[in-house]
């Protein structure tokens, strides 16, 4: 009797019709696709994206050269050297990040005890070469003050929820 009813599944094609049925019930559902770049979806506040070094209100880099980030860093993507200064402070001289090693873990932004170094909320980004994903100081430097408020707005909401 089974052998029967198999038979007239294959012959009547039922599995065919119910992937059918299947693609007929969604064919008409609302579509939920984004038609990117025109429509942005949107993120969380803890998104991890591009690097960015932050500086205080003073226009003082925040960066102490503690080293932690480097440290912490699973891919090695961080490298950091420091100087002293005249006043007896630490200031980093170099300040690497290799976002083609980068994995966006965000260890480097947890483990800054001053919060120095974040992940902006910013994806767009790409290079035509390695050496354009090679970020040195200077242009972290540059992201972090491109997009401060943004930075700051999303430091004070999470800040909410811890």
């Amino acid at each position: 009797m089974d052998k029967i009813k198999e038979f007239f599944k294959t012959f009547l094609l039922i599995e065919l019709l119910k992937g059918m049925a299947l693609t007929g019930r969604y064919m008409f559902a609302r579509k939920i696709t984004v038609q990117f770049p025109e429509e942005k979806t949107p993120q969380s506040f803890r998104f991890r994206g591009l690097h960015a070094q932050r500086r205080y209100a003073n226009g003082e880099e925040r960066c102490i050269g503690c080293k932690l980030c480097e440290a912490v860093c699973p891919a090695l993507a961080i490298k950091i050297e420091v100087a002293e200064r005249d006043d007896g402070t630490r200031r980093t001289t170099q300040y690497d990040i290799d976002l083609t090693k980068c994995i966006f873990c965000g260890f480097c932004e947890e483990s800054c005890p001053v919060d120095a170094i974040v992940e902006t909320r910013v994806f767009e980004y790409h290079g035509e070469s390695r050496e354009d994903l090679y970020y040195t100081k200077p242009m972290l430097l540059a992201v972090g003050a491109k997009h401060e408020a943004q930075i700051a707005k999303d430091r004070a909401a999470d800040a909410k929820y811890r």
